[in-house]
C-alpha cells in the first residue's frame, strides 16, 4: 500500500496528507465537545482522501521524464492548489468570511508566513487555530524536506553559494542525493527529519506546558516556533519570560541547516558553532540588542529610569528575542520589547525589524528571507575588496571553499539580493497601485516576500491589518507569499528553456 502510495505525483500525495491532517482539529474539536466542529473536519477529512484515492488510481502509473523538475512544478503547484483544499472545512465553519479571504488565510499558514485575516481571534474557535498551526508546521516541514532532496540537487534555495568549494563531505553528500530518484530523496529525507522535527516540538510543547501555558496554547505556539510561522490563537506567551526563553532556544533551529537538516552525520557542537550561518546570527543577536539597549538607557537619563534594573533587563531581553525571532521571521513579540519603550519613552525604530525579517535565517530552514549564508558571502566578498583597496596585490588565504564563497559564491547571492530588492519594489508598486500609503506598501510587501506575517502588524502604527486589505492587495500578497517562500531563483528556473530539455 505505502509503496503504491509512493508512486504516485506528488501534489497528489501531499493532497492526501492535506486529508489526513484533518485528523487533529477534529479530535480537539471532539476532545472540548464541539461536535460540529468535529463533523466537519472528519467529513471533509474523509472526502479529501477518497478524492485522493480517485485521482491515485487515474496517475498511478504517471512516470515523469525529468523527477527533479517534476517535483519542482509540483511543489509550486502545492502552494498555489492546496490552500484551496485548506480552505474548505473553513468555509463550512466560517460562512461570513469570502473563499478567497480563507484560502489566503491558508496560504499564508502554508507558506509560514502567519498573517491572519481574522480580525479578533476571539471569534474564532480552538479548532480553526490549532488548524492553522498545523497547517504552517507541516509547511514548514515541507520547506525542510523539499530544500534537502528537491532544490539543492537543482543548486536552488542556497545551495547554489556552496557549489562544489566546501569539504569532501559536503561533495559526496551533493553527489549521493543527485544520483537518486527525487522520490527516494524525499522518502530518504522525511524519515531523517522527520523523528527530529516532531520530537523537538513534542519537547517543546511540554516544556511550555510546565512553564504555565494551557496544553492547546503550549502546542501551538510550540508548532508556531518550530515552523517559523508566528501563528497564535490570540493568546500572550502565559508565563512571560520562561516561555520566550524556551521560544528563544527553539528559534535557534532556524539558524543554520546544521542543527536540523544535515545531509551526513549527526553534527557535533563545536562544528554548529563553527558554522558560518550560525557565528553571523549570534553576533547579530548579542551586538544588535546591545546598541538598541544603549538607545533606551540614554533616553532614560530624560525620565530619571536610568537605575531601574528591573525595567533596564527587560529592555535588554525584549531586544534580544525579538531580534532572534524577526531575524528566523517568526515574528514574535517579546513582551519586553514594549516595556523598552516605556522605560525610556522612545520609540523603536520598524525599520531594524525590517531589516532582519529581510536578512532572514538559515539555508534549508523553515526560515524565510535572503537567507543568513548569502548575507555572509556578501560580506566577506566585501572584506576582501577592501584588503584588495590595501593591499593590491594580496592573496586571499582559507582554503577552496573560502575563496569560492567570496568569489561565485558572492556573486550569486549579489543576484539573488537584487532580484529579492526588485521583488519588493514591484510589490510595493503594486500595492500602492491599490491605495495603501507608502509605510503600508512597505511593510506588507516585506512581510509577504520575507514570509514575516507579523512584521507588518509590528511595524506600522496606524491599525491597517490584512482584514483591512481589499480582494486586490490580498491577490498581490499571496503571489509575493508564494514567490517569498519558493524563492525567485527556483521561479526563474521554471522560465529557463534548458531546464525543460530532457
Amino acid at each position: 500500500m505505502l509503496t503504491w502510495f509512493f508512486k504516485l505525483p506528488f501534489l497528489v500525495i501531499l493532497m492526501g496528507m492535506s486529508g489526513v491532517a484533518m485528523l487533529l482539529p477534529m479530535g480537539h474539536a471532539f476532545r472540548i465537545s464541539d461536535f460540529l466542529t468535529a463533523r466537519v473536519f472528519f467529513q471533509t477529512g474523509l472526502m479529501i482522501v477518497l478524492l485522493t484515492v480517485l485521482i491515485g488510481v487515474a496517475t498511478v502509473n504517471y512516470a515523469p521524464r525529468n523527477s527533479a523538475r517534476s517535483h519542482l512544478i509540483a511543489l509550486l503547484g502545492a502552494y498555489i492548489f492546496l490552500p484551496v483544499v485548506l480552505a474548505y472545512p473553513l468555509s463550512l465553519l466560517i460562512p461570513t468570511s469570502s473563499y478567497f479571504a480563507l484560502y489566503f488565510e491558508m496560504l499564508s499558514s502554508l507558506t509560514t508566513t502567519g498573517a491572519t485575516v481574522f480580525e479578533n481571534p476571539a471569534s474564532v474557535s480552538e479548532p480553526v487555530h490549532l488548524w492553522r498551526a498545523f497547517v504552517g508546521w507541516l509547511g514548514g516541514f515541507l520547506m525542510l524536506v523539499s530544500a534537502v532532496a528537491i532544490l539543492a540537487p537543482l543548486n536552488l534555495g542556497g545551495f547554489e553559494v556552496y557549489g562544489d568549494g566546501p569539504s569532501g563531505t559536503r561533495t559526496q553528500g551533493q553527489a549521493q542525493i543527485k544520483a537518486a530518484d527525487a522520490t527516494e530523496r524525499l522518502i530518504k529525507f522525511t524519515l531523517r527529519f522527520g523523528p527530529i522535527y516532531l520530537g523537538a516540538t513534542l519537547v517543546l510543547a511540554l516544556a511550555l506546558l510546565i512553564s504555565g501555558e494551557r496544553a492547546f496554547v503550549a502546542l501551538v505556539h510550540a508548532m508556531s516556533t518550530l515552523s517559523t510561522s508566528g501563528i497564535t490563537s490570540g493568546d500572550s506567551l502565559d508565563s512571560g519570560f520562561r516561555s520566550e526563553l524556551l521560544i528563544f532556544v527553539f528559534l535557534i533551529f532556524a539558524v543554520s541547516r546544521l542543527t536540523f537538516t544535515f545531509e551526513g552525520s549527526f553534527p557535533s557542537i563545536k562544528a554548529i558553532f563553527k558554522d558560518h550561518e550560525f557565528r553571523l546570527a549570534m553576533a547579530l543577536v548579542a551586538i544588535l540588542p546591545v546598541f538598541l539597549f544603549l538607545r533606551h538607557w540614554l533616553g532614560a537619563f530624560e525620565v530619571n529610569e536610568q537605575e531601574n534594573a528591573t525595567a533596564a533587563f527587560q529592555a535588554l531581553w525584549g531586544a534580544v528575542f525579538t531580534t532572534l525571532s524577526f531575524l528566523t521571521t517568526a515574528g514574535f513579540e517579546s513582551e519586553s520589547w514594549h516595556a523598552a519603550r516605556d522605560w525610556s519613552g522612545l520609540h523603536t525604530s520598524g525599520i531594524i525589524l525590517v531589516g532582519l525579517a529581510v536578512m532572514g535565517g538559515g539555508v534549508a530552514t523553515t526560515a524565510g528571507g535572503i537567507k543568513l549564508l548569502r548575507v555572509y558571502a556578501l560580506y566577506k566578498h566585501g572584506v576582501r575588496e577592501m584588503q584588495k583597496l590595501t593591499f593590491p596585490s594580496s592573496v586571499g588565504g582559507s582554503g577552496k571553499a573560502a575563496r569560492h564563497i567570496r568569489r561565485e559564491g558572492a556573486y550569486v547571492a549579489w543576484l539573488f539580493f537584487m532580484l529579492f530588492t526588485i521583488s519588493i519594489a514591484l510589490t510595493f508598486l503594486a500595492l500602492s497601485l491599490t491605495g495603501l500609503s507608502f509605510a503600508s506598501s512597505l511593510a506588507f510587501a516585506v512581510s509577504a516576500l520575507s514570509t514575516t506575517g507579523p512584521l507588518a502588524g509590528a511595524v506600522l502604527e496606524n491599525g491597517v491589518a490584512y482584514s483591512d486589505l481589499g480582494g486586490a492587495a490580498r491577490s498581490i500578497l499571496a503571489g509575493a507569499m508564494v514567490l517569498g517562500r519558493l524563492e525567485t531563483l527556483a521561479i526563474i528556473a521554471l522560465l529557463n528553456p534548458d531546464f525543460w530539455r530532457p
